[in-house]
């Protein structure tokens, strides 16, 4: 299995500090995410029903003609190598891991790409598999390109595929409304900016036709009765969706102008996380780890996400930790 941010217990466990000790920017997750009441108990006690709310209250909310609630957007990413024969597929690189290995693990031949590559290849693919805004880089892709490039691969068959778990905080910038052209498929998440990533619930926006496929192959209650509910209520809140957008956009602000002051000038970043590329971000990832700050460690290239501290006090800790390094990492 590959590495992911937000596996805390295990960063505790090899620097002996306990979990609640901890400061975790290593997951691209709003730290102050949506609100969840109490859940009813009549959600527990029955089984889950398609009939509910969370369909008609997704469409709403995403634009989408037509989709498929699903386990996170992970259970389409696992799923979607296993509706195609073996082809060949331009996935965006570096960009979230799993998509690569699910289509390698299904035996589809792949081709990384950077975005400036894309045109002169597309031609000679069957799949362009997209993150938008990409993961970790925080690149994103303009509507009309990406339409273009639907068009050039539906005309053979094709699919492109955008996954746009990070797009909430740009919601105009998303391809929802267009989801049902043939040969588009759009994966949504709410773990991202409803900061719900423990609920799994992600959505598939495609034609009609395909979402029934791919039903038919999750098979039933894909999703738990409580997390559809608990989507279902966050969709619906507006009011805390905008405040979400205004107080991410300041966040991201504030850790970017944090860490340009410290020497490490972000690469790129969504309203979610920050990426900076540098040769010591292993020995940045150790030294902030052993103070109990932990964020995601990328190899190729040599970079670290940053995630956004909660509020005022989380983001003065790592300014503080930052500082402490700063002679030991070498940073300007």
């Amino acid at each position: 299995m590959l590495e992911h941010g937000g596996r805390l217990r295990a960063a505790a466990h090899r620097y002996a500090i306990p979990v609640p000790q901890w400061l975790d920017l290593s997951t691209g997750i709003n730290p102050n995410g949506w609100p969840v009441p109490a859940i009813p108990e009549r959600v527990w006690q029955q089984l889950p029903e398609d009939e509910d709310e969370l369909i008609a209250t997704a469409q709403s909310y995403y634009q989408a003609p037509a989709l498929l609630p699903v386990a996170g957007s992970q259970a389409a990413i696992q799923m979607l190598p296993d509706l195609r024969p073996t082809c060949q597929v331009g996935i965006l690189s570096p960009g979230y891991a799993e998509h690569a290995a699910a289509w390698s693990r299904a035996g589809h031949i792949l081709q990384p790409l950077r975005s400036e590559q894309i045109d002169q290849q597309i031609d000679h693919l069957d799949v362009l598999l997209l993150i938008n805004p990409n993961n970790p880089t925080g690149e994103c892709f303009c509507r009309e390109q990406l339409l273009l490039w639907r068009q050039k691969l539906a005309n053979r068959g094709g699919w492109l595929i955008v996954d746009e778990a990070f797009i909430d905080s740009a919601p105009e910038e998303s391809l929802a409304l267009e989801s049902t052209l043939p040969g588009l498929i759009v994966l949504r998440s709410l773990g991202k900016f409803f900061g719900l990533a423990g609920a799994r619930v992600g959505f598939v926006l495609a034609e009609a036709s395909f979402l029934k496929v791919l039903k038919e192959r999750l098979g039933p209650w894909a999703l738990s009765g409580p997390a559809r509910w608990i989507a279902s209520q966050a969709l619906q809140d507006r009011r805390w969706q905008q405040q979400a957008r205004q107080q991410l956009n300041q966040q991201r602000l504030q850790l970017n102008q944090l860490l340009q002051g410290m020497g490490l000038k972000p690469t790129g970043g969504s309203a979610l996380f920050q990426w900076v590329v540098t040769p010591a971000a292993k020995k940045i990832h150790h030294q902030l780890a052993q103070l109990g700050i932990l964020t995601r460690l990328f190899q190729e290239p040599s970079s670290l996400r940053f995630g956004l501290p909660a509020d005022r006090a989380a983001l003065s800790r790592l300014q503080d930790a930052l500082q402490q390094i700063q002679q030991e990492v070498s940073l300007p």
